[in-house]
């Protein structure tokens, strides 16, 4: 059997000693390198898939890594990490202890900057490529790659608005497939389209009105015409932006006719490229089809619940919602700081409005939450989808900082059920109507019940409950560490010593039950699945100083460290907060 090309390629630099006849044959082995190992291994693939040829264009063009090159988001950048470095350590990729399933400076030179959240590349980019006129190294290179979902983003903009009033190296490469991990949206596609359509307009365009050079579109999977255009922009100073068109999944017949599901499609056949079976029979819900499902079933009966995602209808499972009530539901593209105000402005008109936001990304709206709905005390509700470890994402993804930076906002009630009746019934709450915002924060994956379609039941807003009764110790739990904490419980002989309370809201705290507690429980024991810093803790431990109590506190929950990738499992064990290191913090006081 004749050796690959692949097999010859550690770093860039030996790619370049390739003639240009020899890369489609690297293209073909690359895109198959990547197939067999995110069949067995999972991650994201289609969006790879689709750059393989741009990818090795790119490093076959310019110098990387002395010519800067920026992967905006990075879901697209498995060929990148395999050209340069880590061929060999792929397999382990969005494992513990492995490759990040995203870009990250510290696992390689050729990553110049960490990209997980979309919209970021091209004012990281321009920042680069300013500090090089700055510094005398005028003729690097610095190029982002961005896809027309996230160019769509208000950010984006912002680097684009700026970048054209520059004379920096810079190029952004439009890499145009229709699609983020849902169908693009919004106007701009539409203009993207219309010039696929038509070829370039004669009139300017859009970047040519930002004061971009632009070139395109062309075809991404022609090594060729994509060679040819990187020398060529490579000579040109100032701004410039080439268009290419791509296709999702190219390469694997299944990924481009379902690119939805096959942008991280779990396991599957590399040979047939069809999905593994999973056996879900008698298991019990996602969260976020929980969600969704619900939505639909309160809308029927209330004409005014509206649904808004920013780009996530089917991550979020809102897409339940859509195709049901299309004319109530909006997905506002990659455009988190919009999502919010918008629906700030659909309350102000007596609409109840459910925003459903991966608790990450929230984040990237924080003065939106802060100026235009909590200081108005608008009752937008705010579901915050994929809240504690996420798992294999990593660092970028989990939501671990959205009680702490939620809970020092005035006017903002923060509540997080423990399993999937909770979160129906407090989804039920929120539209039988509310005098301020709400968060509801509920994980990634699925829950503990299967029997979860209940008849709905209203909850009262700042309200616990006591799931175990106790003599000498208490746990206090928000959210699924409910479970985790009665798993610690029934595995120490001396149970019955041992209460365990869901405080449900981390705002308002149920102070009359808190006094209860501090009252009859000498030890205290909080656990949550976010930061201590300014968590759920913190609010007891305030509480209690409040009120000059001097029990005993200790405060579980992730530590002041950024958490790396990994299965929840082994992430919730290494944080501190799995059953088994609960069961551990108990018997110190048994």
């Amino acid at each position: 059997m004749s050796k690959k090309i692949l097999d010859s390629i550690v770093f860039p630099k030996d790619l370049r000693t390739l003639s240009a006849q020899e890369l489609p044959q690297l293209a073909l082995e690359l895109r198959d390198f990547i197939i067999n190992i995110v069949a067995v291994k999972e991650g994201h693939l289609g969006a790879s898939l689709g750059v393989v040829e741009l990818t090795i264009a790119l490093h076959y063009v310019f110098n990387t890594p002395d010519d800067i090159l920026v992967w905006d988001v990075g879901h697209q950048a498995y060929g990148h990490k395999i050209l340069t470095g880590r061929k060999e350590a792929f397999h382990t990729n969005r494992s513990l202890h492995g490759l990040s399933g995203f870009p990250k400076m510290e696992e390689s030179v050729y990553d110049a900057f960490g990209t997980g959240h979309s919209s970021t590349a091209i004012s990281a980019t321009l920042g680069m490529s300013i500090a090089a006129q700055l510094t005398g190294d005028a003729d690097r290179q610095h190029i982002a790659v961005v896809g027309d979902a996230s160019i769509a983003s208000g950010m984006a903009f912002e680097a684009l608005n700026h970048a054209g009033v520059t004379d920096t190296n810079l190029l952004v490469i439009l890499n145009d497939n229709a699609i983020g991990i849902d169908p693009s949206v919004g106007a701009l596609k539409a203009y993207f389209t219309k010039v696929k359509l038509n070829g370039a307009t004669d009139t300017e365009n859009i970047f040519e009105a930002l004061n971009f050079n632009y070139t395109g579109p062309i075809d991404g999977h022609n090594l060729t015409e994509l060679i040819t255009a990187l020398k060529r922009l490579k000579l040109q100073k100032g701004p410039k932006l080439l268009h290419v068109i791509t296709k999702k999944g190219k390469g694997l017949k299944q990924a481009e006719e379902n690119q939805v599901t096959y942008h991280a499609p779990g396991k599957f056949d590399a040979s047939t490229g069809e999905l593994l079976p999973k056996n879900i029979e008698n298991t019990p819900p996602k969260f976020q089809d929980v969600f969704g499902k619900t939505l639909v079933e309160l809308a029927t009966s209330n004409e005014r619940i509206i649904g808004i995602t920013p780009a996530m209808p089917t991550g979020s499972s809102l897409k339940y919602f859509m195709d049901a009530f299309p004319n109530r539901a909006f997905d506002v593209g990659i455009a988190e700081q919009h999502a919010v105000t918008f629906a700030a402005g659909l309350a102000t008109q007596g609409m109840f409005v459910y925003c459903n936001i991966y608790s990450t990304f929230l984040q990237r709206a924080y003065d939106q939450v802060i100026h235009d709905v909590c200081l108005q005390a608008l009752p937008v509700i705010f579901c915050l989808d994929r809240a504690g470890l996420v798992g294999e994402d990593g660092a970028t993804h989990h939501g671990i900082f959205d009680i702490a930076y939620l809970r020092c906002i005035p006017n903002l009630i923060i509540v997080a059920p423990r399993n999937e009746v909770e979160l129906r019934n407090i989804l039920y709450t929120a539209q039988l109507g509310l005098d301020l915002p709400m968060a509801i924060r509920y994980p990634r994956g699925r829950g503990s019940v299967i029997a979860w379609k209940q008849p709905f039941s209203r909850i009262e807003i700042g309200t616990g409950q006591q799931l175990k009764n106790g003599s000498k110790i208490v746990i206090l739990t928000i959210g699924t560490m409910a479970t985790n904490a009665l798993e610690a419980i029934a595995s120490i002989p001396e149970a019955e010593y041992i209460a365990c309370y869901d405080m449900r809201f981390v705002k308002p705290l149920d102070e009359k039950l808190l006094h209860t507690i501090f009252e009859a429980f000498p030890i205290i024991i909080t656990v949550e699945d976010g930061v201590i810093h300014g968590g759920f803790g913190s609010a007891i431990a305030e509480f209690s100083v409040r009120n000059k109590y001097r029990n005993t506190i200790e405060i579980i929950g992730v530590p002041d460290v950024f958490p790396e990738q990994g299965t929840v499992e082994e992430l919730q064990d290494l944080m501190g907060i799995s059953s088994e290191k609960i069961k551990l913090a108990l018997q110190k006081y048994l």
